[in-house]
Parts: structure tokens; C-alpha cells; sequence
């Protein structure tokens, strides 16, 4: 934010706003669609893009207003750490999300297949084995093909970690009042992320229609499109933030003191980049 301190008010209480129940809405539309689509629901595609628009202009809006209310000089060092606060612990609960499905994966792994094929177990389904991928006890999952590390997962961890330092050498230069190379490697780091993007999609198309790996390719294939199709849910929405921060650098907003709103996107960003590599190396490698 580029407002002042020195003119802020002690603190700034925003008027009454249907942003967040028109985002719930939106919100809600999506999974909804998403969860009709898994279950084979010819409309749920449309409905789920109808959604997902409804949420992105809503938050358009939101965004607007409050950068609206930021450059007006509205918001103190008391709106400055209410908002670090509220960024820390949506980070965090971006933490457990993830937390969850880690452990659906482990558990699938170290706990639940041993189990299936103990000595207990043998006389419903003797021919379970305890191996990695699994096609389930009974069989009833087509042959398919594991994605290895390389080459799109390799490459996309590269397009990652570049993409943290370019974010990382636009924030020094904000802070020491560089604005024009702080966007040009905040422009680099978006491009990095939509190619990140595209790899994403080419790999998605590669294990469906190459490797006859899907969704339904049993504990293997949920917790490998629930991981990494998330993960790359959770790029495009930093992807937009950064997008969202970079118009606001040519705009002129911002200055190398009152930057919150790029230090909150940076920060998302970098968690995203940690969460891959946990990822890399769980999914594609182990």
C-alpha cells in the first residue's frame, strides 16, 4: 500500500460489503460443479466455468476496493498487520489443506496396504500385493503407466524455483526504489508461472490419453491428480495476484516502505514453490 501512515485514521473500519456472500456463492457453485463433474455430469463443466467467472469478478471488485481504499491513504499500521496477520493464517490453513492430502497419500502407502495384504486379509483377496502403484484387491482397475520425475515434472521445478528468485530480485528492487526492474522480473516471474501452467496441461493430456492414467486409476491416480491438480489450482491463483500486483507497479502504486499487497502475493507464491517440492519428490519420485 503506498497511503502514509502520518494520515492514516487510527483505524480504518470499511464499510458494510456482499463481496464475501458473492464470492461464497460463486465458491459454492464451483465445487459443486467440480464434485457433479467427477460424477459424470454432462452439464457440470459449464455451470463450473460459470462459476469460476462469477468468483473472479467478485473478486476483482473486492480487490478494487481495497486498493482504492489503500492508495486513498486509509489504511494505517494497524490495517498494515491486521492484514499480515489475516495473510499468515490463510497460509497456514493453505498448510493443513495440503497437510491432508500428504497424508491420504502416506497413509494409502505405509498403512493401508500392508494391512490389505497381511495373513488376516489373504483369504479375501489372495492375490493382493502390497505394491506401489496399486490396482486394488480386487483388480478392478485398468493397467496404467506411473508418471515419472522426468521430463515435464523436472522442468516445471525449475520454472519454479527461477520463478522465486525473479520474485525475489523484483521485491529487492521495489524496496530500493527500482520500479522499472521490479517489473520487469515481476512480469518474468508471472510468465514463468503460466508456463509452469502449460506444462501442467500437456502433462494432464500425456497421462490421460499415453499412459491411461486418470482420476479413477485408483488410490493412485485420486491422490495424484488431488495433489498436483490442486497445486496447480493454487499457481493460477498466485499467477493472478502477481498479475494483479504487476498492474499495479506500471500504475505506480506502491512504494519501496507500504508494499503489503506485493509482500502478501510473494508470500503465497513462495509457499506454493515449497508445497511442489514436497510434492516432486513424494509423487514423482518415491
Amino acid at each position: 500500500m503506498s497511503g502514509q501512515h502520518q494520515t492514516a485514521p487510527y483505524y480504518y473500519v470499511p464499510a458494510s460489503s456482499r463481496h464475501p456472500v458473492m464470492c461464497s456463492i460463486g465458491l459454492l457453485v464451483v465445487l459443486g460443479s467440480a464434485a457433479a463433474w467427477v460424477n459424470g455430469q454432462a452439464w457440470a463443466p459449464w455451470t463450473l466455468l460459470v462459476g469460476l467467472l462469477w468468483t473472479l469478478f467478485v473478486l476483482r471488485a473486492w480487490f478494487g476496493d481495497a486498493i482504492v481504499e489503500s492508495e486513498g491513504g486509509l489504511y494505517g499500521k494497524r490495517i498494515d498487520l491486521s492484514y499480515r496477520w489475516g495473510m499468515s493464517w490463510f497460509i497456514f490453513s493453505e498448510v493443513m489443506f495440503f497437510a491432508a492430502f500428504f497424508g491420504a497419500l502416506f497413509y494409502a502407502r505405509v498403512l493401508a496396504m500392508p494391512w490389505l495384504a497381511d495373513l488376516d486379509n489373504k483369504l479375501l483377496w489372495p492375490n493382493f500385493a502390497a505394491a506401489w502403484p496399486n490396482t486394488g484387491p480386487a483388480g478392478v482397475v485398468d493397467a496404467f503407466e506411473t508418471m515419472g520425475p522426468w521430463p515435464i515434472p523436472t522442468l516445471n521445478t525449475a520454472l519454479l524455483l527461477t520463478s522465486g528468485s525473479t520474485l525475489t530480485v523484483s521485491h529487492h528492487a521495489l524496496r530500493a526504489n527500482e520500479r522499472t526492474k521490479a517489473i520487469f522480473w515481476l512480469a518474468l516471474t508471472v510468465v514463468l508461472g503460466v508456463v509452469f501452467l502449460g506444462f501442467q496441461a500437456f502433462e494432464y493430456h500425456h497421462a490421460y490419453s499415453e499412459l491411461n492414467l486418470k482420476l479413477t486409476s485408483g488410490v493412485y491416480g485420486s491422490t495424484f491428480f488431488l495433489l498436483t491438480g490442486f497445486h496447480g489450482f493454487h499457481v493460477m491463483l498466485g499467477a493472478i495476484m502477481l498479475t494483479v500486483m504487476l498492474v499495479r507497479l506500471i500504475k505506480g502504486h506502491f512504494t519501496p516502505d507500504h508494499h503489503f499487497g506485493f509482500e502478501g502475493a510473494a508470500w503465497y507464491w513462495h509457499f506454493v514453490d515449497v508445497v511442489w517440492l514436497g510434492l516432486y519428490v513424494v509423487v514423482y519420485w518415491l
